[in-house]
C-alpha cells in the first residue's frame, strides 16, 4: 500500500539539454516528438534557449543493476550511459518512424517488456539517449504484476 505524502514540494522538474545544433534539435523535439514550446528567451549574444512542455515529468533513480536490467530487457547489450530520457507517447512504433525519419538513429525497435509496456531505444539529437514508450496496461493492472509496489510502502495494521 502507498501514502499518499500530498503534493510534492517541488512544482516543475526541468531537463536542460545543451545542443550544438540547436535547430536541428528544436525541429526534432518541438516539430518532429510534437512538444509544445512554452517559452522562449534570447540574449544580445546569440544566447537562445527555448522551453518545450512536456506534460508530466517523473525522476527515475536507478542503481546500476537495474540500468542494466532495462538495457537487456529494451535492447538486449549495455548501451545506455547515465542519463536516459523517456517520453510516454500514444503509438510507440508510430512515434519511433517518426523520429528514425526525422534523423534519430533506432538503437532497438519498439520490444514490449516485462511490465507490458511497449518500448523504442533511440539516439537523437543534442546527444540524448531516448526511450519512447507506450503503457498498454493501465496503472492499476501494472501494479499487479510482480515486482511492482513502491519503496516507501506502509502496513495497513495501524
Amino acid at each position: 500500500m502507498t501514502t499518499d505524502r500530498g503534493p510534492s514540494p517541488v512544482r516543475q522538474l526541468r531537463l536542460v539539454v545543451e545542443a550544438d545544433d540547436y535547430e536541428a534539435a528544436l525541429a526534432f523535439y518541438r516539430d518532429v516528438l510534437g512538444l509544445p514550446e512554452q517559452a522562449a528567451f534570447s540574449s544580445d549574444e546569440d544566447a537562445r534557449v527555448v522551453i518545450l512542455d512536456v506534460g508530466r515529468a517523473t525522476l527515475e533513480i536507478a542503481n546500476p543493476a537495474h540500468k542494466r536490467y532495462i538495457d537487456d530487457v529494451e535492447v538486449g547489450r549495455q548501451v545506455a550511459p547515465e542519463i536516459r530520457v523517456a517520453f510516454e507517447v500514444d503509438d510507440a512504433q508510430a512515434t519511433t518512424d517518426r523520429l528514425v525519419a526525422a534523423g534519430a538513429e533506432q538503437v532497438a525497435p519498439p520490444t514490449i517488456t516485462p511490465w507490458r509496456s511497449l518500448n523504442a531505444r533511440l539516439n537523437a539529437p543534442a546527444g540524448l539517449h531516448i526511450t519512447v514508450f507506450q503503457e498498454t496496461l493501465t496503472e492499476d493492472e501494472r501494479r499487479a504484476l510482480e515486482g511492482f509496489g513502491t519503496e516507501t510502502a506502509t502496513s495497513t495494521d495501524g
